[in-house]
C-alpha cells in the first residue's frame, strides 16, 4: 500500500486548485489534487506540508481531515488521505514547471483526470451544510416560509423528515417543499421515495437492512463504526454520524462527542457530516474532527 497525503486547497468562492502531472512521471499530463507519497513514520499531515512546499511553493494553514480513498492503479495500490485546506501563505506556482489550475464543481471539468479522483469530485460537489426539516413542531406553513428564506441565502441540500406527521399532510408537506426547493437548485432528499426529490435519506435500521444502494442521491444516518461501514460498502454518497451533542428523547444512541465522532469518522471513505445539537457556528470544530459539513434540524432554522 503507497500511503499518500492529498490536498483540496479551496478559495473563499468554493473553486479547488488541481494540478497537472509533469513530463516524465506516471500519469504525465493527468489532472490531480496535488500531494505526494507520506515517507515511512512521517506523519501524513507533515508529508502534505513539504509536498506542498516543494510542488507548489505555498505554506499550508490548518490542514482538515476529509476522506481517504483506496485505489489500485497497474503500477500499486494507494491510499489518498484527503485534507482540506482553506488558508496558507505564497501565491501557488509550479515548481516543478506542473499547470495548475482553479476549478469549480459547476463548470466544465479539465480533462483527463486520475481515475482515483472522479469519486473524490462529486464528494467535493456536496455542500457543507445540510438541513433538516421539522414542521411538526414549527408548523407545515411556518416551515415552508424558513425553507423559502434558507433558500434565498443559498441552502443546496434539505432533507425532509417528518415521521410525526400523518401521510396526507406530510406527503402534501413534502411536495410544496419539493417544487420550492426546485426553484432554488437545492437537492432533496426524501425518507423514502417520492416522486421529484433528488434521492432517499435512510434511517440506520434501514440501511443494515438495505441489500443495493438506491437510485439517485443516497445517505444514510449512522451511530456506529458498524452502520459508517456499511454506508461505504453500499456506496453511498454521504453519511450522517451523531448524535455529537444533544440527541432528541426519543433517540437511544449515546452521544459521541467530538473525539467519538473523530474516532469513528477518520478513516471514511465517503464524506461524513456530524448532527446532534449543532449549528453552523460548529463547522470548523466538525473539520477538525473530520467532518465534511454539519447537518442541522433546529440549528438550521434558528
Amino acid at each position: 500500500m503507497i500511503e499518500v497525503a492529498a490536498a483540496v486547497i479551496q478559495r473563499p468562492d468554493g473553486s479547488f486548485l488541481l494540478a497537472q502531472r509533469p513530463a516524465g512521471k506516471v500519469y504525465a499530463g493527468y489532472w490531480e489534487f496535488p500531494g505526494g507519497k507520506i515517507e515511512a513514520g512521517e506523519p501524513a499531515q507533515a508529508a502534505l506540508a513539504r509536498e506542498l512546499h516543494e510542488e507548489l511553493g505555498i505554506d499550508a494553514g490548518r490542514a482538515y481531515p476529509w476522506i481517504t480513498r483506496v485505489f489500485t492503479y497497474p503500477h500499486g495500490t494507494v491510499r489518498l488521505n484527503f485534507f482540506r485546506i482553506t488558508q496558507w501563505k505564497g501565491d501557488p506556482h509550479g515548481k516543478e514547471n506542473q499547470a495548475f489550475v482553479w476549478q469549480r464543481s459547476d463548470a466544465p471539468m479539465v480533462e483527463p483526470m486520475l481515475p482515483a479522483n472522479a469519486p473524490v469530485l462529486a464528494s467535493l460537489a456536496l455542500p457543507v451544510e445540510y438541513a433538516v426539516t421539522c414542521a411538526a413542531k414549527l408548523g407545515a406553513r411556518n416551515m415552508l416560509a424558513l425553507i423559502e428564506q434558507k433558500l434565498g441565502v443559498g441552502l443546496k441540500m434539505l432533507q425532509i423528515r417528518e415521521p410525526e406527521l400523518e401521510n396526507e399532510e406530510r406527503n402534501a408537506f413534502t411536495a410544496q417543499a419539493v417544487l420550492l426547493a426546485r426553484r432554488y437548485g437545492c437537492k432533496v432528499l426524501t425518507k423514502s421515495f417520492f416522486v421529484g426529490a433528488d434521492g432517499v435519506h435512510l434511517s440506520s435500521r434501514d440501511l443494515m437492512r438495505l441489500k443495493a444502494r438506491p437510485a439517485g442521491l443516497a445517505a444514510a444516518s449512522c451511530h456506529t463504526r458498524e452502520e459508517l461501514h456499511r454506508a461505504t460498502e453500499l456506496g453511498l454518497d454521504f453519511a450522517v454520524l451523531g448524535p455529537v451533542r444533544e440527541k432528541s428523547t426519543a433517540d437511544k444512541s449515546p452521544v459521541l462527542g467530538w473525539e467519538g465522532f473523530r474516532r469513528l469518522a477518520r478513516g471514511s471513505s465517503i464524506p461524513v457530516y456530524a448532527i446532534g445539537g449543532l449549528t453552523r457556528a460548529d463547522l470548523e470544530q466538525a473539520w477538525s474532527a473530520g467532518a465534511h459539513g454539519v447537518a442541522m434540524i433546529r440549528g438550521a432554522w434558528s
